[in-house]
């Protein structure tokens, strides 16, 4: 996902994109059908609306297309629709988007192509963080006032900047093939985070799999007999991860999620310790909380499973230092790439 705008950017741009949609609109709205009997009257008729049809299913491989779905889901969630009000209990509750595999993202196997795959993981973690965040982003757009990141060089001075969102890595792997036409979900919630970085996981599953009850496998030869239609196929697992700026200042992600009301209280906030995270002595005795009440303890416990395999994923960062750049190794050198 590139840089997601803050409000008032894409405020500043959805304005005039809506007026200028609309004068073209207005332009050709007495002249679309005109324009369609005429491209339709041809001899080769045919082979036109086949042409047409083909365009339609593929709508979504087309040029722009891409921008469009990025930045349909940041203008709705942020700027279109009332802000959510979720507990804290729902923090790591997945959102579902769902998608098909059109004709042109197909390989020459004729399954969907690895490469595609992260296209449509810009899409769902849009609509994962513009949703869940959104009031936390319109506060930071308004830090001046909000003061919810200080200067770290003045600290009675509110950090000044624009607000965004930047993409720092993304894995995937890839467990089934889909096929042509076929329709799937993308499953993304928060995995964990750090002082840096927030983490979120997102599963390709089958189509359906949203419904209440069923069952989520990952391959379903294993599946006991009897769950017949009540599994659903896990075709690709994903991680990435996300970074929070305040112009060239890193944001701590706990201060985006503490501004959208994810957090549960806790003594001290949760920008502490030396990684800027909660020490482990301090998780204190879990027997002696509250059965069934949500607390800091819970969530914290969420995000070092989450962090079990998200460190996994952070380590690869150290293989850039395998990069020698020594020219006398390399075996060939190839244009066409």
């Amino acid at each position: 996902m590139p840089r997601a705008r803050p409000a008032k950017q894409v405020a500043t741009l959805a304005v005039p994109a809506a007026i200028i949609s609309a004068l073209g609109y207005g332009a050709y709205r007495t002249r679309l059908l005109a324009l369609l009997q005429q491209y339709l009257s041809r001899s080769d008729r045919t082979s036109r609306v086949f042409a047409l049809l083909l365009l339609i299913v593929n709508w979504k491989s087309l040029p722009f297309a891409w921008t469009f779905r990025v930045w349909y889901t940041m203008v709705t969630h942020i700027l279109l629709r009332k802000p959510p009000s979720y507990p804290p209990s729902s923090l790591f509750s997945p959102v579902v988007t769902s998608s098909h595999v059109s004709l042109f993202e197909t390989d020459y196997n004729l399954h969907k192509s690895n490469s595609t795959y992260f296209a449509d993981l810009d899409v769902s973690r849009s609509h994962l963080v513009s949703h869940i965040t959104a009031r936390g982003i319109k506060l930071l757009n308004r830090n001046a006032m909000t003061r919810l990141v200080m200067d770290p060089t003045s600290p009675n001075k509110p950090a000044k900047g624009r607000f965004g969102v930047f993409l720092g890595a993304v894995q995937c792997t890839f467990h089934r093939e889909i096929g042509p036409f076929q329709r799937y979900e993308m499953w993304s919630r928060v995995l964990a985070w750090d002082r840096k970085w927030l983490y979120m996981v997102t599963h390709f599953v089958e189509k359906g799999a949203s419904k209440a009850g069923k069952k989520i496998v990952l391959e379903t030869q294993g599946a006991e007999k009897g769950q017949g239609k009540d599994v659903a196929k896990v075709y690709g697992t994903a991680v990435s991860k996300y970074v929070f700026k305040m112009g060239r200042l890193t944001v701590h992600p706990a201060v985006l999620l503490d501004a959208s009301g994810l957090l549960p209280a806790r003594d001290g906030g949760w920008v502490i310790g030396e990684e800027g995270v909660v020490e482990q002595d301090d998780l204190g005795e879990v027997s002696n909380q509250e059965v069934g009440k949500w607390s800091w303890i819970q969530t914290e416990q969420k995000r070092r499973e989450g962090m079990k395999y998200a460190a996994h994923f952070a380590a690869l960062e150290g293989l850039s230092k395998f990069f020698d750049g020594d020219t006398d190794a390399v075996l060939g050198n190839f244009a066409v790439g």
